[in-house]
This record gives C-alpha cells, sequence and structure tokens, in this order.
C-alpha cells in the first residue's frame, strides 16, 4: 500500500486509474498547458494511459509519483502534487498543478509543504528540485514559500523553453 497524506484542509492520494476524468480536466485547463505543456490527453482513455504508462510505474518503482489532491469538505478532486523523476532532471522534481477555481487559496502551497516533509522524513530524499517557466510567477513565489531557492536557468531535453532552476536540501528545513 502506498501512503497517503493530509493535512488541516486536503487528502493527499496516490493518482490512480480512477482520476482519469479529473486529470483529463486539469491537464487540458489553460494554465496548465500555457505553463507545465500540453500533454496531448485529448481524451479520459488518453488520460488513463498516461495514468498507468508515466504515473504508476513511478509509484511502483520508488513508492511515491503523482498525487491527486481532495478538498476535505466535500472530497472534491482540487489538484495534484507530486515528486516526480523526471527525464533529463538529476534528482527528485516537486510540482503543483490546481484546477483554475482552486488557486490562490493556499491549497498548493498546504500540499507541496506536506509532500517536502514526506520526502525528507518519509522517502529519504536528500534534495528536491523544481523547475518553472520564467513567466510563471505565482510558482516561483510558490517555490521560495517551500524555501527553495532559484540555482540556474536550465533546457530540458526536446525543448527550447529557459525554465529556472530551484532546490532545497533536506538538512535546510
Amino acid at each position: 500500500m502506498y501512503k497517503e497524506f493530509e493535512t488541516e484542509r486536503v487528502r493527499i492520494k496516490p493518482t490512480s486509474e480512477g482520476d482519469s476524468e479529473f486529470i483529463y480536466r486539469l491537464m487540458n485547463s489553460p494554465k496548465f498547458i500555457q505553463y507545465i505543456g500540453d500533454r496531448e490527453i485529448n481524451s479520459v482513455i488518453s488520460a488513463k494511459d498516461y495514468i498507468k504508462t508515466k504515473m504508476l510505474p513511478q509509484l511502483q518503482r520508488l513508492g511515491y509519483s503523482n498525487y491527486t489532491i481532495f478538498q476535505k469538505t466535500d472530497n472534491t478532486k482540487i489538484g495534484t502534487c507530486g515528486l516526480y523523476d523526471r527525464e533529463g532532471l538529476e534528482g527528485i522534481d516537486i510540482g503543483f498543478a490546481f484546477l483554475p477555481e482552486y488557486e490562490g487559496q493556499g491549497f498548493a502551497y498546504e500540499a507541496a509543504n506536506r509532500l517536502k516533509k514526506a520526502a525528507f522524513e518519509e522517502f529519504e530524499i536528500e534534495e528536491i528540485k523544481a523547475i518553472t517557466s520564467k513567466k510563471n510567477i505565482s510558482s516561483q513565489r510558490l517555490l521560495e514559500k517551500l524555501g527553495l531557492k532559484m540555482v540556474d536557468v536550465i533546457i530540458l531535453p526536446n525543448d527550447d523553453e529557459e525554465l529556472l532552476l530551484y532546490k532545497i536540501q533536506k538538512n535546510i528545513l
């Protein structure tokens, strides 16, 4: 069984095939496409395939991956947060995305901060990285609030956009 987490307002569960409809909706939201990229998830079926081929193998291999974030008050799926072994980036990357109607309410910080704690204390990760677009000011602010520091500008393989690279080490909590 894979670990689940909670905070005062959210439950954090590993994303499963049952989240396909939600993942389809989230990955086709305008800000997701603008700042994270078009994953070409054009149907609920392709979202299910994406979960099976991109998210679940890492969960099975490392014990952590992408998590679906549920609002506790009504069990609504509001976003995702995860610890990713991302191709083209050495180390573990923390990332997050929320439906537009749940942005700016502190849910992303709450979920990401809990996963950061789990990364260091439960998954024994020594360093967390994050990447974000130079244009994504809200993501940059959230990463800084989480304690990550911008350390470099990088370009991932098969991409041409310069991304800001952030890092935090375990002993800097």
